[in-house]
């Protein structure tokens, strides 16, 4: 072939590459361009309620006439490289989720919640098209709120979302606006507390309200606390196990309600912020004969999932203490936090197994190869238990549950529950062997909470496992000055119950 022949075949060649190459990049362009459109997304991930609920939310529905599409905030800002990482990693996935699972079969309500949302929804997409984040007509609380955040963002990891999780996706539900008042709770509005003159299951009346608490009767006996070091799942925290003496008590049957803690919310509460120290002193008086009562929490603290009888979530630990206070005085009863021992005691029910029902830990949980590979067998757990497996990522209700051996629900699982013992590691080993009513270290920063919650794993429902507060890192989307001491905004499973001294006079032998 002549010279000219090969460079005209060169030239071919590459005017046909350079054609190609322009077509696949103008068809890559196609697919990259729609597949970040609405009706790309709702291919793979169409449900009518989702749907709904973003034309019914503010990036939708708006008086500027602006909409705002899913990838606008389910990807991170166009023209970056996290972007480019975040559709690709995206794709894939959902690629992977539409040939092999059943939409039917997912739990889109527990899409919508935070922990899950925070990561889908990105912040730079927020603030790209939110530049000005104190626009005209900005309430002072706003103003407060978003100073904060401005101050903050990095240091503490917030998100735009923790606030505005119903912007992008309308619940009726989730309430972002201050709460002025305790929710109407009707029913009979007691004259007088139920006397007491047998040990034995009574039902607390509480005097000027329609709450009652069904109180179990604890009797007394000696048990081995914590776990040995061949349980699975053992922490260092749980040993050196001791002997332990516990003098008989009243427990409540469950967590303390929404409807229990309005009565006390609605029949104490402060418009007003009082100074945590004038609070404090008032409050540990053993003279008092009044109760501060707490201030309104910004937002509807139950998270839309309901209220009535679900326990009460995300109240500090001083709130549950000044709710026992409340609680005696009105009934005349000593009534208050259990002691960790006397929690573990009474979540045991007589028996000395990790569980007060049948199965080891490892039957149960998630972690291991098998487990995760296969799933466990939840058979017996989940007629007993809250936790990660049947709880939708949710609190739900405590009656659900088969009780344990002294008659109480929900002692694992579901929300944590606050002792009125401060943390510590080795609290244990600092405990005398053969202890009577032993009631932990004489101080600290942190607080015990037993029972896991309703997104904790098998190992972490065991009668011995110990948790404890995170006071700073719960109250990090808190913007007010000062801090609440009623309200946690960041924890959504821990709760309490109470506990009410046997009265003078009543035998509990």
């Amino acid at each position: 072939m002549s010279k000219s022949g090969k460079s005209k075949k060169f030239l071919l060649v590459g005017l046909a590459g350079l054609v190609l190459g322009f077509s696949l990049m103008i068809a890559f362009n196609y697919v990259w361009v729609n597949s970040s459109k609405n009706e790309s997304c709702m291919a793979c991930h169409f449900h009518p309620e989702s749907d709904a609920s973003w034309k019914q939310s503010v990036h939708y529905n708006n008086e500027s006439g602006v909409m705002t599409d899913c990838a606008a905030c389910h990807l991170p800002p166009k023209g970056s490289f996290e972007y480019v990482k975040a559709k690709a990693k995206t794709g894939m996935k959902d690629l992977w989720s539409y040939m092999t699972k059943n939409p039917e079969d997912v739990d889109w309500d527990s899409k919508g919640e935070l922990e899950y949302a925070q990561t889908i929804v990105y912040n730079e997409s927020c603030k790209a098209c939110h530049v000005n984040i104190f626009p005209k007509g900005i309430t002072d609380e706003g103003v407060t709120a978003h100073l904060y955040y401005d101050e903050n963002e990095e240091k503490l990891n917030l998100q735009c979302i923790s606030c505005h999780l119903d912007a992008g996706h309308y619940n009726p539900n989730y309430k972002h606006e201050a709460l002025t008042a305790a929710p109407t709770v009707g029913g009979e509005v007691y004259a007088e507390a139920t006397p007491v003159t047998e040990f034995k299951n009574f039902t607390e009346t509480v005097p000027g309200t329609s709450a009652s608490i069904n109180m179990i009767a604890i009797p007394g006996g000696s048990f081995k606390m914590g776990s040995p070091e061949n349980e699975p799942f053992h922490k260092a925290d749980e040993a050196p196990q001791r002997n332990v003496t516990i003098s008989p008590f009243f427990m409540a049957e469950v967590e303390v309600t929404w409807d229990q803690f309005w009565a006390f919310f609605g029949d104490t509460m402060s418009e007003g912020r009082t100074p945590p120290e004038v609070i404090y002193a008032n409050n540990t008086r053993e003279d008092c004969d009044a109760v501060s009562g707490p201030t309104p929490p910004f937002g509807f603290p139950d998270q839309g999932w309901g209220m009535g009888s679900r326990p009460a979530i995300t109240m500090t630990h001083y709130s549950a203490e000044t709710f026992c206070q409340w609680l005696s005085l009105k009934t005349g009863k000593k009534y208050r936090l259990p002691t960790e021992a006397e929690w573990e005691y009474a979540a045991r029910g007589g028996t000395e197994t990790p569980y007060y029902f049948e199965g080891s830990p490892k039957d149960y949980s998630n972690d291991g190869f098998w487990n995760g590979l296969f799933g466990a067998d939840t058979t017996v757990i989940n007629s007993h238990v809250i936790y990660v497996n049947n709880s939708k990522n949710r609190t739900q209700e405590p009656t659900k549950m088969k009780a344990n051996p002294f008659g109480l629900k929900n002692m694992l699982g579901n929300v944590m529950e606050y002792c009125s013992d401060w943390y510590a590691e080795d609290a244990y080993s600092k405990m005398q062997d053969g202890a009577v009513d032993p009631k932990g270290p004489e101080s600290g920063t942190e607080h015990v909470v037993r029972g896991g919650y309703y997104t904790d794993d098998a190992a972490n429902m065991r009668s011995a496992a110990r948790g404890k507060t995170n006071h700073v890192e719960w109250l990090r989307t808190d913007p007010q000055n000062p801090k609440s001491i009623w309200w946690y905004s960041d924890i959504k499973g821990v709760g309490f119950r109470v506990v009410c001294e046997v009265p003078e006079g009543v035998s509990a032998q």
